[in-house]
């Protein structure tokens, strides 16, 4: 009789907290089939060279805009924000082809691999030809990311987009968003589309650009497409204080406000950001039961602001982490710039930190954004436990800044401590994936990195 695969880890971040002698078998499916603590390694186990913690959810993801990282930090006029560098990255985003698109997204999700993630939520929103007509196969952009995904190993939660409109009192998309536009029933036929090609570890929702993109009508037909789809709903919200006051001049309301008043918030949806919520958003937001994705490298990238942290985490709003337009691609960088931020805001440290419940910062931001993580992808279960996806992370005690430490204290140094990422090898469904796997051989990753600059070459060259 074969045994299912095994693997015993001398320590594991169980249930919030370090345990030691693990062992992890996985199903036929990819699915952790059990997890038991203080157990000697039996013989069909693989030994693993150091302690694992759960992989991460990347809850927000524009996988093209990998191809327009650090090619927007300079400034020609005497004012740069959001709005100019979206309209500089609307270069990429009128050039890529379904072609480039894979090898950008095969070398992104190599990178996320090697970053702590395993899933991917892609906000997709890039589906026509650069002149704005359909594609001979209408999910031809989304098939490059479904493929990339699949030759990687990476999960992904895809999510066409519902793009309608340049903003409130626009009728229309602009010239330079003509590859955008889509309707509910086009959406909706995405979705099913994605879900019909039963990939392995993709899976489908739907999103909604933002309020400014999508007419009120429009957002309520959707919502009651979904009342019977257990599938995410993703939106970008209140990311800049320019959409905040256009939602006020438009609606008399804030963005999340309105979406709360019109009744549409409830689990499946996810805020993008929410970076501008007041004390009654965010407790109307924690009333529905909608999660909030926040992306501190971004953000801070973009000149977003700052959210208010300590409020969200004390209402209790599933909360996850996304790397969004790529300028990093690690979770542990995401969660120190989440922390740092509001350090520097409040003159204050370890601000996440819950003294008498959870005192160490680094775990309590670690827990919020693996739990809500899960909810943005659509699954019910996420982590080392019976029934999620069997994803695992070995962590490189040797790495400069994990050496010599007690294990207790190895997830605060992941985040605080360590300059680049301190993971040997990373497992996704099972399976050895990334630019560790025991079956990518350099020469294969060479040749990834090499298809990526020859895309950025053919985008660039101008």
């Amino acid at each position: 009789m074969n045994l299912a695969p095994a693997f015993w880890a001398p320590w594991a971040w169980l249930h919030g907290g370090w345990v030691a002698d693990v062992l992890l078998r996985v199903d036929s499916q990819g699915f952790w089939s059990e997890v038991s603590a203080g157990t000697p390694a039996p013989a069909d186990a693989e030994q693993l060279p150091g302690p694992v913690l759960p992989a991460l959810v990347n809850a927000h993801s524009h996988a093209f805009q990998r191809a327009f990282v650090g090619l927007a930090e300079r400034r020609d006029s005497e004012h740069d924000d959001f709005w100019s560098w979206r309209d500089r990255m609307y270069g990429v985003a009128l050039r890529i082809t379904p072609e480039q698109l894979f090898d950008v997204a095969v070398h992104l999700y190599t990178e996320l691999l090697a970053g702590g993630y395993t899933h991917a939520c892609e906000f997709h929103y890039l589906h026509h030809a650069p002149d704005g007509t359909a594609y001979p196969d209408p999910l031809a952009m989304s098939r490059a990311l479904a493929e990339a995904a699949t030759a990687t190993g990476m999960g992904l939660t895809l999510l066409p987009v519902l793009y309608e409109r340049a903003g409130f009192t626009q009728p229309a998309l602009q010239q330079d968003q003509r590859r955008f536009a889509t309707s509910v029933d086009s959406v909706l036929k995405m979705r099913d589309s994605i879900r019909a090609w039963c990939l392995p570890q993709v899976s489908a929702g739907v999103a909604v650009h933002s309020l400014r993109a999508a007419r009120p009508e429009s957002l309520h037909e959707l919502a009651a497409a979904l009342q019977a789809d257990a599938g995410p709903v993703h939106i970008h919200v209140a990311e800049q204080t320019a959409e905040v006051d256009d939602c006020l001049a438009a609606t008399g309301m804030r963005p999340i406000a309105w979406l709360a008043q019109q009744g549409l918030l409830n689990a499946h949806w996810q805020l993008v950001h929410a970076t501008h919520a007041t004390p009654q958003e965010i407790s109307a937001v924690a009333a529905s039961g909608a999660g909030v994705v926040l992306c501190p490298g971004t953000e801070a990238n973009l000149g977003d602001g700052l959210c208010d942290l300590p409020r969200w985490l004390a209402a209790g709003v599933p909360l996850s982490v996304g790397s969004d337009s790529h300028v990093t691609r690690c979770w542990p960088e995401e969660l120190r710039w989440l922390e740092y931020g509001q350090r520097l805001r409040l003159r204050q440290r370890n601000v996440a930190a819950a003294p008498g419940i959870a005192p160490a910062t680094a775990a309590r931001l670690f827990e919020r954004v693996r739990l809500g993580g899960a909810a943005a992808a659509g699954f019910a279960h996420w982590g080392l436990q019976a029934g999620a996806r069997a994803d695992l992370l070995v962590l490189n005690t040797l790495d400069a800044g994990l050496a010599g430490l007690p294990t207790e204290r190895l997830l605060d140094a992941t985040v605080f401590a360590a300059a680049k990422r301190p993971f040997l090898r990373t497992l996704a469904a099972g399976r050895w994936v990334g630019e560790d796997a025991a079956h990518v051989e350099q020469a294969a990753q060479a040749a990834i990195t090499r298809r990526f600059a020859a895309a950025m070459h053919t985008l660039w060259r101008d």
